[in-house]
């Protein structure tokens, strides 16, 4: 089996919205938590559409401007970019590039801080 179905595996599982987007910031792929956080806007439909189209103005030049700070350099990769209070969780851009450090796209990564109330080994339940 290919890596990329382990990789695309990976990303689907994960409980925090996964958007990734081409240099072009048209939306390339969604996981199924960020199709449904983003259901009210389109979910699945917007892929295929730019990124650009759900941001105002000062939103967008700050994309912009943390996009052009990944192509500077291959150590630029990852930007804290805000705190959800509401959520409690921290939000960062991150650099995606291909195998010779290409830089290739880029995706927002959620970290949550509220500490998981599941309990250990629950086989009763899934967390996803």
């Amino acid at each position: 089996m290919e890596l990329s179905a382990y990789i695309k595996s990976v990303i689907d599982m994960d409980r925090a919205s996964v958007v990734i987007c081409n240099l072009d910031h048209t939306i390339i792929y969604m996981n199924p938590a960020a199709i449904g956080r983003y259901a009210k806007r389109g979910g699945k439909g917007l892929i295929g559409k730019s990124l650009m189209d759900c941001h105002n103005e000062k939103s967008k030049e700050i994309i912009e401007n943390v996009v052009a700070w990944f192509g500077q350099s291959t150590e630029n990769n990852m930007i804290y970019t805000y705190y959800n209070e509401k959520e409690n969780k921290d939000v960062y851009m991150v650099a995606l590039r291909d195998d010779d450090q290409n830089l290739i796209g880029y995706y927002e990564k959620h970290e949550y801080r509220d500490r998981e109330n599941a309990k250990l080994y629950d086989f009763s339940r899934s967390l996803i």
